[in-house]
Parts: structure tokens; C-alpha cells; sequence
């Protein structure tokens, strides 16, 4: 059977955390694990925790089990927002900003609860839209934030919450280009 872009079987493990704050997850040791857990068509994109993988499973057990893996094998406290490439596609092509401003990174903020990414975008609309340019998306919420400034501009301090960190990863627009290639 030939699957489409739009396929529920097609998913996107974005793992938060990895390769940051000592938590090192060599994209090799990744692979092995969901071959491991007997996904196929495995790919990694950088380094940064990104997996493309082919499941029949559903998605809340699909989390937990990855999770569950990632934990027990490398030993850290272990989250992910698992997508669709269908879902990823969409928030591809929803970007509402300059994506090639050379002064900005274009990055997609993904939620895996829709209340968190709700509670994100009102608090977003507070915020100088100059300074933290935010757009709600699909599942998603898009931030165009000023090259070198990610982690001091008020959304930027508001995304690294504690709260947050269970739910929610960022990715910039390149990456997410090159898991779907």
C-alpha cells in the first residue's frame, strides 16, 4: 500500500531536551531505539532530537511507549510531541512570517495539549508583536523572533517555563523542512 504525506502512519517524534543541559543522545543511538521498538523507515534529522518513523500504532500509546524507551535507555526525564507528517506539513505551510529575513529565525513552537498552546498564544498577545512577532497556527503557535535573542525576549523567558517543558518543543522552519525531505 502506498502511503501519502497525509498518512497516520507517517509520525514525527520531536523530542525536548536532547543534546542540551547534558542530556547527549547520539542521532545513531536514537535510530537504533525505534528500530528497536520496531518502527520502520526510520530517520533522524540533526542532532537535535527530531525522528521520522512508519507506525500503525495510535498516538497516545505511541507517546508513552517512546517516552518510556527514552527514558529507560538513556536515563533522563524524557518528553516528546509526537505529529503527523501530515500535521507537520501543515504547519509547514502555514507559516505566517518571513521565513528567508536573514535578521530572524523562523521557529514553530509545537504543543501537545491544546489548552497549553492556548494559554501560550493569550499570553502571546500581550507581548510587543515588534519584539515577539507570535501567530497561532495549526497545532501550532509561529514565532519570528530576532537572530541571538531566543531565550531573553518576553516570549522567548515565557516558552522556558517548567510548566511547559512536558508539552511543548520548538523547532526551527529549516529542520522542519528537512524531516520532511
Amino acid at each position: 500500500m502506498a502511503r501519502t504525506s497525509d498518512s497516520p502512519r507517517t509520525w514525527i517524534a520531536l523530542l525536548r531536551g536532547v543534546n542540551v543541559g547534558g542530556v547527549t543522545i547520539r542521532s545513531a543511538e536514537l535510530a537504533t531505539l525505534f528500530r528497536d521498538l520496531g518502527f520502520d523507515d526510520v530517520k533522524t534529522v540533526l542532532a537535535s532530537g527530531n525522528v521520522r518513523f512508519v507506525s500503525d500504532a495510535a498516538r497516545a500509546g505511541l507517546k508513552q511507549r517512546i517516552e518510556s524507551a527514552l527514558r529507560e535507555r538513556f536515563g533522563y526525564d524524557a518528553w516528546i510531541v509526537l505529529v503527523t507528517l501530515g500535521d507537520l506539513e501543515k504547519a509547514i505551510a502555514g507559516f505566517p512570517f518571513d521565513a528567508d529575513d536573514p535578521s530572524r529565525q523562523p521557529y514553530v513552537v509545537f504543543c501537545g495539549d491544546d489548552a497549553v498552546r492556548a494559554e501560550i498564544v493569550a499570553a502571546a498577545g500581550s507581548l510587543d508583536p515588534e519584539e515577539d512577532p507570535v501567530r497561532d497556527g495549526p497545532g501550532v503557535v509561529y514565532w519570528s523572533v530576532e537572530k541571538g535573542r531566543t531565550l531573553d525576549t518576553p516570549f522567548g523567558k515565557l516558552l522556558g517555563k517548567a510548566r511547559y517543558k512536558a508539552t511543548t518543543t520548538t523547532r526551527n522552519l529549516r529542520t522542519l523542512t528537512k524531516l520532511v525531505g
